[in-house]
């Protein structure tokens, strides 16, 4: 008999590929791209996105080895648990949890800005408000509403992508735009393309890093994915590919049409807030463009936030099977959705969303906040996944049998780890020394909560580090 308290697999092969196609594209790329631009200038911004992008291509092959191997909700949460350390999995769930909670947060606060364009005199947080109860909504359905709601957001979101690169390339050779943009003088602004050196740069790779957020959610839907085998690895291999023609290329082409000291660009001090998406169309003149670019944008933040309000559900649900949370986190609807999981996660994030409608500077504190966890999250599947290989070799195992192998192997993971954790203690350790100590402690909270969980665990029920050879790979939940 089938467990009641079981999430069902009822996730299709096209779901999946759409959620990693477009699932991570919103807040970050659509909004928060305007704020590395500001900050680092045009090739300051690009190359933080090359840095971030590099480093989240090692880390999601690296998970994407262990969701072919093992398909669970739980994801990197499980994995540690099971390939580290039982603490190392607890802390990487809250963790998670937390990250996610103040992600959906930012997209919600992010959803009332982008409203702004439309209806400037009417206060965000009513469209903020309405957009926590519509993902409130998706979310309690059945998961195969999820996913279908999902594949043709993520599909709009593709689309527009695609239309605003082929407008930004016609703008920046001279076709569109009838010559209202300077491409050279905005690709040289600053010294030669760069503001604020390298504390301009190191500055923004958090903000970066959020834009990239979300690409783990797959590892998360494997758990309810009717074929991990063949759907996890077939959308592993796209996203090379993803990170170069979404990401990187994207932000080449608002740096080209944007000029960094552009007011409307997000930034600490911005009073009137655009997404540089629909600024290029209205730099080009085509005002009707960018009316209806920001409605795009508009439903890819909802869709945004609508993907890490399953995950952040499900983390949760695992962590309540797992002990690791109260047990009634770990029980599900008639439907296969954990409705408590749900229900807790919602008011959590609209408790963080309500902290967010001060000002930018609130808004950009929570992006950093919400930046280092998830920077904490992909060390940690670094961790497990270098544990989890030599694991499989030290156990008499052949790597040729894995499902799916993760490329450059170990030095992918390496690099990930190192890359995650210098960016990690390296956000700004001045603050911590300054009159502005408080918004250094706050910036580098994600670091002492995750210590604290983890030996927390670890004192209650004196758990050690697993011994490669006692690690469990039985590919059973």
């Amino acid at each position: 008999m089938e467990n009641q308290n079981q999430v069902r697999r009822n996730l299709k092969q096209r779901h999946i590929t759409m959620i990693a196609l477009g699932g991570t594209i919103g807040t970050g790329l659509f909004l928060t791209s305007g704020a590395t631009i500001s900050q680092a200038g045009p090739w300051g911004s690009v190359l933080a996105y090359c840095f971030i992008g590099i480093m989240v291509y090692f880390v999601m092959t690296s998970l994407g080895e262990m969701a072919t191997y093992l398909p669970t909700s739980g994801s990197f949460s499980d994995y540690g648990g099971r390939y580290v350390d039982p603490a190392f999995g607890f802390a990487l769930g809250w963790n998670y949890w937390i990250n996610g909670a103040i992600t959906i947060a930012v997209d919600l606060t992010t959803a009332g800005l982008i409203t702004q364009f439309w209806f400037p005199h009417v206060p965000s947080w009513i469209f903020s408000g309405i957009a926590t109860i519509l993902i409130f909504v998706i979310n309690v359905l059945a998961v195969s509403a999820f996913g279908e709601t999902e594949y043709w957001l993520s599909t709009i979101k593709v689309i527009t992508i695609v239309l605003f690169l082929i407008v930004g390339i016609l703008t920046i050779i001279g076709v569109l735009g009838q010559g209202n943009v300077d491409v050279m003088a905005n690709l040289s602004a600053g010294n030669h393309g760069f503001v604020g050196g390298i504390s301009g740069f190191v500055g923004v790779l958090l903000i970066a890093g959020f834009s990239f957020q979300g690409t783990e959610l797959l590892g998360v839907t494997a758990g309810e994915s009717e074929d991990p085998g063949k759907s996890i690895p077939k959308a592993m291999n796209s996203i090379f590919w993803r990170i170069l023609l979404f990401y990187i290329f994207s932000i080449i082409v608002i740096a080209a049409i944007i000029n960094f000291k552009d007011p409307r660009l997000l930034n600490p001090n911005s009073t009137a807030v655009m997404s540089p998406f629909t600024i290029v169309f209205k730099n080009i003149g085509f005002a009707v463009a960018a009316s209806v670019m920001n409605a795009v944008i508009l439903t890819s933040v909802i869709s945004s936030a609508n993907s890490v309000m399953y995950a952040s559900t499900r983390i949760l649900y695992s962590l309540g099977q797992e002990k690791g949370a109260p047990r009634f986190f770990g029980r599900t609807a008639k439907n296969g959705i954990p409705f408590y999981a749900l229900l807790a996660t919602t008011i959590i994030c609209f408790i963080a969303f309500l902290t967010g409608i001060f000002g930018t500077q609130i808004y950009l504190f929570l992006v950093d906040l919400s930046s280092l966890t998830g920077f904490l999250a992909w060390l940690g599947i670094s961790v497990s996944h270098l544990r989890f290989r030599r694991a499989y070799v030290a156990q008499g195992h052949d790597v040729a049998d894995l499902p799916y192998k993760a490329k450059l192997f170990p030095f992918g993971p390496l690099v990930a780890l190192l890359m995650t954790a210098a960016i990690a203690i390296n956000l700004d350790p001045r603050m911590l020394f300054s009159s502005h100590w408080g918004e250094g402690l706050a910036m580098y909270a994600a670091i002492p909560i995750f210590i604290l969980l983890y030996f927390g665990y670890k004192w209650k029920y004196n758990t050690k580090i697993i011994p490669l050879e006692e690690v469990d790979l039985s590919r059973e939940k």
